[in-house]
């Protein structure tokens, strides 16, 4: 017992004193190049948000907001015409094992506003779970009695993922006849005019590829982590992307919550 110990203490004077040997001419300049790291990476954090902060303002300050930069006109109803006005719109829910948040998914899609023989609403189902597969399948069936044009697709490997499940959507027959795609992930909640608000810029402006949103959440006011993240995405949305955006420079595609 007592040669343990002994063995114990030896071994750790042996790495203390390897410690000491290369802490000097080793570690402490890897840590001093750290430091100047650091150092030069906050100081362009801090250049990039006078930057985005100056540019926001002066959006502001002259009115660059997308409603004033670009046209949006209501659509206007003809009698003649009908809905065939309306362009025909493809919604594309991804899914995987979404057993908590499928029902209002697939719920808040088929709730969209807009001519329901314009719209089809497709949900893709990547789940591996058997039972919740059968709950999604169920759900868009019974949404289909009410009248709801929506399609349940799902296939044989995860390929991309979600990516790959809405590469792979677009390779339906009847997707052909669509104009135009809204994407949701399955844990969103889009307001019914979503498609009203969005796709008129679309159609007037044929220098838009794509249209998306801000993201809000439900949960914002549960408590104070809750409320601090909301506050950093809101800055991501409100300066990040808008400023990208103003200044026809890269900002970054949600994936989800867009019309391209």
């Amino acid at each position: 017992m007592e040669a343990l110990q002994e063995a114990r203490y030896g071994l750790a004077l042996q790495l203390e004193f390897i410690w000491r040997q290369i802490r000097e001419p080793l570690i402490v300049p890897i840590l001093r190049v750290s430091v100047f790291l650091c150092l030069g990476m906050s100081l362009m954090m801090l250049v990039e948000r006078v930057y985005m902060g100056i540019v926001i303002c002066l959006v502001k300050l002259f009115g660059r907001k997308p409603e004033k930069r670009y046209k949006w006109e209501s659509f206007k109803d003809d009698v003649e015409l009908g809905n065939s006005i309306y362009p025909m719109v493809l919604v594309q829910v991804p899914m995987y094992n979404e057993r908590e948040v499928y029902q209002l998914s697939i719920g808040a899609a088929c709730g969209l506003s807009w001519p329901s023989d314009r719209i089809i609403i497709q949900i893709l189902d990547d789940s591996t779970d058997p039972t919740i597969k059968e709950l999604v399948q169920l759900e868009c069936r019974r949404w289909g009695s009410k009248g709801v044009n929506i399609k349940y697709e799902v296939r044989d490997n995860r390929n991309g993922y979600k990516a790959g499940a809405l590469k792979e959507g677009m390779k339906h027959s009847y997707v052909k006849q669509c104009d135009y795609v809204a994407i949701f992930d399955a844990d969103f909640q889009p307001q019914p005019d979503f498609l009203w608000r969005t796709i008129p810029f679309l159609v007037n402006n044929s220098d838009i590829a794509l249209v998306q949103a801000r993201w809000k959440f439900v949960n914002a006011d549960e408590c104070l982590m809750t409320r601090m993240q909301e506050m950093s995405l809101d800055y991501h949305f409100t300066v990040e992307q808008e400023v990208g955006s103003c200044t026809y420079a890269f900002f970054g595609f949600n994936g989800n919550y867009s019309t391209p």
